[in-house]
């Protein structure tokens, strides 16, 4: 069994987290005020660092799980970041979702201090996490890949190799921006029915039972009708995070994306006029108040 370290025990990292001291591991945990509580981890036999060299130092495995490119670059390459206390042979894992040409440069600095990388963003929620079910999307060596699959297989139920390093982060922006593109359509639409005086069953019925229907309604539809927006504990300041990605992305790759473009200004719309974790369906309730205003 790997010794493994994590840096970023947010609501996905915990899950992650916890499935891995569950198929016997070793866990080490680097201590931040993001994380969310490590008491239970702790109870189950995980340890705790102050700093990302020390902790480095001390496994075989590192996986990252923080918010974007501007952490991930931070945490590895920074001042008392991971590159610093990192063994010959070591692996890094990113598991967060980031610029993909920012993972290319990553990696080869990983690689240049003799580690090795892995690009596995995941789908997903912090519900599936908690279960072990999540998707990863991989990008790396295939044998590198091979070798880790025992310890991604821990925490998810779907491990797809993309391609080589920062193909699996070009994957995640791609299902990002089709899955929040598809919540923003519907969110807009619930907007507009919501001010032309249709029902919300009546909405959630009809588009159900014909082209509407699908995983997107079905994560908003508790918000629809009740006004709950557990259905995808997903924020919007994420949610735009995403976007702003995907389209660096598809401008980088001269790419169409007019269509992206307005899910991102929606999504933006959104963020201005809500808090910092307000979640993705409450988007519904923003646009409906706030009209064609922005």
């Amino acid at each position: 069994m790997k010794k493994i370290g994590m840096v970023g025990i947010g609501m996905m990292g915990h899950g992650i987290a916890s499935n891995i001291l569950k198929h016997g591991h070793s866990l080490a945990v680097l201590e931040h005020p993001g994380n969310q509580p490590l008491d239970a981890l702790k109870a189950a036999g995980a340890t705790s660092f102050d700093s990302a060299p020390a902790l480095v130092a001390a496994v075989d495995v590192v996986i990252l799980c923080v918010t974007g490119t501007p952490q991930v670059e931070a945490v590895l390459l920074g001042d008392g970041g991971v590159l610093q206390g990192l063994k010959p042979g070591t692996v890094v894992i990113d598991c967060s979702t980031a610029i993909p040409e920012s993972t290319e440069r990553v990696a080869a600095a990983v690689l240049a201090a003799g580690g090795r990388f892995l690009d596995a963003p995941m789908t997903r929620t912090p519900k599936e996490a908690a279960e072990g079910r999540l998707n990863l999307l991989v990008g790396g060596d295939v044998a590198l890949f091979d070798e880790c699959r025992p310890l991604l297989a821990c925490f998810a139920e779907n491990i797809t190799l993309a391609g080589p390093v920062g193909a699996g982060h070009r994957m995640k922006l791609l299902h990002n921006y089709v899955s929040l593109g598809m919540v923003a359509l519907l969110a807009e639409a619930a907007a507009c029915s919501e001010r032309a005086g249709i029902a919300p069953d009546v909405l959630v019925d009809v588009l159900t039972k014909g082209g509407g229907g699908g995983v997107a309604l079905e994560r908003l539809k508790p918000y629809l009708l009740a006004r709950d927006a557990n259905g995808l504990r997903f924020s919007m300041s994420n949610a735009q995070k995403d976007l702003s990605y995907y389209a660096t992305m598809a401008e980088n790759s001269h790419s169409a994306r007019a269509i992206a473009d307005g899910v991102l200004a929606t999504y933006q719309v959104g963020t201005r006029h809500s808090e910092a974790q307000t979640l993705v369906p409450e988007l519904v309730s923003v646009l409906a108040k706030h009209g064609d205003a922005g």
